[in-house]
């Protein structure tokens, strides 16, 4: 059984438990052999993927902001409703998919580490820039749009940490947020 697990563990299966054990341990506790042993299989497997734990970290902050803004911005971007529903439909996959459960480990992460704090600013500017777009979209000023796209930004990182998702009514108060983040326009 152990045997079949190391031949069907994949390079992305070694940085999501490794997203998962920043999370909990920060970025010091991120080690090759505690990754191992929570996959099951040996630290030597480790060595079929990466050339060490720095390209590791270099692939989990890849991860981050490739799989947990990019595509999520994507296909934010590429849905088919109207804008405010765009804005509702991206809230709810947030919370729903983790995208941003991690975001604080990152940040406590890149308070340390320049290259971290780098990538951080930068996707966090994607995720500011994007939803000041959407509010835009959904017909508030500028100055509305960014304010209300960095509220929500900021709240979606807030509530994912905070484990919002194991309330069972999760669904009705991220509703409840987006109906007072979207609420009424700037008047002329």
């Amino acid at each position: 059984m152990g045997q079949r697990k190391k031949q069907s563990l994949r390079r992305e299966d070694w940085v999501l438990e490794a997203l998962k054990v920043l999370e909990e341990r920060g970025v010091d506790g991120v080690k090759i052999v505690v990754i191992a042993e929570r996959l099951g299989v040996t630290s030597g497997s480790f060595y079929w993927h990466f050339k060490g734990l720095p390209e590791l970290l270099d692939c989990l902050l890849d991860y981050w902001e490739r799989e947990l803004t990019d595509a999520v911005i994507a296909e934010a971007k590429a849905f088919p409703g109207p804008p405010e529903a765009r804005i509702l439909n991206l809230m709810m996959r947030v919370i729903d998919e983790d995208a941003a459960v991690h975001d604080r480990a990152i940040s406590v992460w890149a308070m340390r580490d320049p290259a971290t704090h780098e990538v951080f600013e930068r996707t966090l500017h994607k995720r500011f820039e994007f939803a000041c777009w959407m509010f835009k979209q959904a017909g508030f000023s500028q100055k509305q749009a960014r304010t209300r796209g960095r509220l929500m930004v900021a709240y979606l990182i807030g509530e994912s940490s905070t484990n919002l998702k194991s309330n069972r009514n999760w669904k009705s108060i991220i509703q409840e947020e987006f109906e007072l983040i979207t609420g009424p326009k700037e008047r002329s």
